[in-house]
């Protein structure tokens, strides 16, 4: 009998991590080896239980997905990263595929959708859901800096130029001239719209 794909799921939601787990387990062929609540538990639970594949939401407390599986790039383990999340952004997706992610779908592909997906990825093919691969062609790469990222996630903090300023050790000018050549490539009204259009793009 051939050995079962060892899985690691890691999803904040415990709900939603225990219907992932039960649900993959009916699969003869795969196995939940190790779960978790946190990005930053992955590598070591990865390298414990000899995970083949370790399925990640983005939105987790401590190391969200995209930075676990770029940290699990670079620790070297053999493991693939799947990331399977509410969040079906094209800037997610691109962020991820950059990070060394092998696979992006969302939370209501059908159970033997995801099976599949789980399998390719441990064969080593790429598995993207088709809708967000279509969609982030239509919507292009980020054109943020990142100088112009971090100031736009600062600013969704709702503080002045001059807190903003001294949160990110930059003058009060230079994070006008980031955030007004953040607004006009967001082509939002003003800094709350464009860091708005940026987070539901997936670039921040």
């Amino acid at each position: 009998m051939t050995e079962s794909i060892r899985l690691l799921l890691a999803d904040d939601q415990a709900l939603v991590r225990g219907a992932l787990a039960a649900l993959l387990s009916l699969e003869a062929d795969l196995e939940v080896v190790a779960q978790t609540g946190t990005g930053s538990d992955v590598v070591e639970l990865v390298r414990e239980h000899r995970v083949d594949v370790a399925l990640l939401d983005i939105e987790m407390p401590g190391l969200d997905g995209i930075d676990t599986a770029r940290a699990l790039r670079e620790a070297g383990l053999p493991c693939k990263s799947l990331v399977v999340t509410t969040f079906g952004r094209p800037g997610y997706l691109r962020r991820a595929l950059e990070a060394g992610a092998s696979g992006f779908v969302v939370k209501d592909t059908p159970a033997d959708d995801l099976a599949q997906a789980v399998r390719a990825v441990f064969a080593g093919r790429r598995v993207i859901d088709p809708s967000l691969a279509e969609e982030s062609l239509v919507s292009g790469n980020n054109p943020l800096t990142e100088r112009e990222q971090d100031v736009l996630r600062a600013a969704l903090s709702g503080h002045s130029v001059k807190e903003l300023a001294e949160q990110l050790s930059l003058s009060p000018g230079t994070v006008r001239n980031h955030l007004s050549s953040a607004i006009g490539k967001t082509q939002a009204g003003n800094r709350a719209e464009a860091a708005l259009t940026a987070q539901q793009n997936g670039w921040l």
